[in-house]
């Protein structure tokens, strides 16, 4: 049975077609109308033919730390908090941002100096912290941005409106948006590759992250898995030949196109589009994910844990590989950033696991000649409170969700290096340069050659984008 807009959609196909051709049907011809639109709709050379203007860069490798790094323990040295140690946060300081409901529940604020040293590194003299000795080395590749801010205080909001431009679930990710207006310069591998550490805990992580919204869902993300088995259910099944699978996609294909001329819905073909991408796939991933043709000098530049399949330093590696092969976008999701209480030790522990191998990737793609043309990005949803959430000690303390101002860096793709942006004394507001979350988006476009105004979807009535009515690219921080 249609539904409604199946048919008005239909209606207006046939009565159009059958006007300009005397056929009546013609909606339903192969030739069709209908036809042509399904075709766009999984085109993987991408709506716009090619970018708005010049790209900077042609791929992304988007190192998302999930959970929100305290920026005053990493990038924002603050010695003001070494002297107003267990003071209580000055009401002129907090103003009126909104705290969350656990911070609102505490009778007092107190200031939380940093238990790590911070000392100064490269030309431009960035402030890293001890934590991030590997980090600290390639300074001078990074645009450090320090005064990156959101309106969202929560984790999965928070999240939601930095992949996808909204806080509620439903939009295109940053990723579906430039598989469907760049589409892919490697038909053999999905435009858009998604992979989260092993590491599990923190806050979870949803698919709909990587989702494609409303837009076709050949543009959704593609996630890899650790293992011998990297993309689940992409292999014959046992006692099915190639042969006998090429058969059996033919008949598919066959049936898949009676659909669309019944039913007039674009999914139908977007999802033979995956199946077709699907087949390619399994000739290129066995490539793509063996590591044995990896020098060992590969692996010790990425650390001991690159040898293990599903570690964010193996998905470091495996994104280089990936950028290779010219996938353009690839995101890493790594979680347990979230440090209400403990600190000092939990967020040790998070630098260990990814210090070495995020200062690997750029360096690995700066002497294979890919850096100028890709660009990393490094950074969370938000940030942290400068006073302590709980107990307060000399060694000990937690920090809140802080949206008023954290740190990003990125690095190569027509990027700048050195600082931008500022925050006062006590790291709670910014003080020069904000960048909100949809300048940062608007930004990462550009970088791509997209105008972020100009890439839109129509959808119920509307044309959507990723960042909505909003946005203007920062360029101060571009080469």
């Amino acid at each position: 049975m249609f539904n409604r807009r199946q048919f008005l959609k239909g209606a207006g196909l046939a009565t159009g077609a059958g006007v300009l051709s005397g056929i009546p049907n013609a909606a339903f011809s192969n030739d069709s109308q209908a036809q042509k639109m399904a075709q766009q709709a999984v085109n993987l050379d991408g709506v716009l033919g090619q970018p708005h203007k010049p790209a900077k860069a042609k791929r992304v490798i988007y190192l998302f730390q999930s959970g929100g790094p305290s920026q005053l323990e990493t990038f924002d040295y603050k010695p003001e908090l070494d002297k107003r140690h267990g003071q209580q946060l000055p009401d002129e300081v907090r103003g009126d941002q909104v705290l969350t409901g656990m911070s609102a529940q505490q009778t007092s604020l107190p200031l939380a100096r940093s238990v790590f040293d911070f000392k100064q590194h490269g030309e431009s003299g960035a402030w890293v912290s001890e934590l991030l000795p590997h980090t600290a080395k390639i300074v001078d590749d990074l645009c450090i941005v320090k005064s990156m801010h959101t309106d969202q205080i929560n984790h999965d909001p928070a999240i939601t409106f930095l992949q996808t431009g909204f806080p509620i679930a439903g939009r295109p990710s940053i990723g579906a948006w430039l598989s469907y207006g760049l589409g892919t310069d490697n038909p053999n591998l999905p435009p858009f590759i998604v992979m989260v550490s092993a590491n599990g805990g923190g806050q979870p992580l949803y698919s709909r992250l990587w989702g494609n919204g409303f837009l076709p869902s050949i543009h959704q993300g593609v996630q890899f898995q650790g293992g011998a088995d990297p993309v689940l259910y992409l292999n014959n099944p046992q006692g099915l030949s190639s042969l006998d699978r090429k058969g059996l996609m033919d008949r598919f294909r066959q049936l898949q196109d009676i659909q669309h001329q019944k039913w007039l819905d674009d999914e139908i073909q977007s999802r033979m589009a995956q199946y077709d991408m699907a087949e390619r796939m399994q000739a290129s991933i066995p490539d793509a994910t063996d590591f044995s043709d990896e020098p060992d000098w590969v692996f010790d530049l990425y650390g001991p844990d690159a040898k293990k399949p599903g570690t964010y330093a193996a998905n470091c590696l495996m994104a280089r590989r990936l950028a290779e092969r010219n996938v353009k976008f690839i995101q890493l999701y790594h979680q347990g950033w979230d440090q209400h209480g403990w600190l000092p030790g939990g967020i040790k522990k998070q630098c260990k696991n990814t210090d070495q191998a995020s200062a690997a990737l750029v360096q690995d793609l700066k002497m294979r000649g890919l850096l100028d043309d890709t660009l990393v990005i490094w950074g969370g949803e938000f940030g942290r409170t400068n006073y302590s959430q709980g107990k307060l000690t000399e060694t000990n303390y937690g920090r809140d969700h802080h949206p008023g101002c954290f740190t990003m860096w990125m690095a190569g793709g027509g990027i700048k290096p050195g600082v931008y942006g500022e925050t006062d004394d006590f790291g709670y507001n910014i003080s020069k340069n904000p960048v909100h979350v949809y300048d940062f988006q608007a930004t990462l476009m550009h970088l791509m050659g997209v105008d972020h105004e100009k890439l839109t979807y129509k959808y119920q009535g509307r044309r959507f984008r990723l960042t909505d009515v909003h946005g203007k690219v920062i360029k101060d921080i571009l080469a």
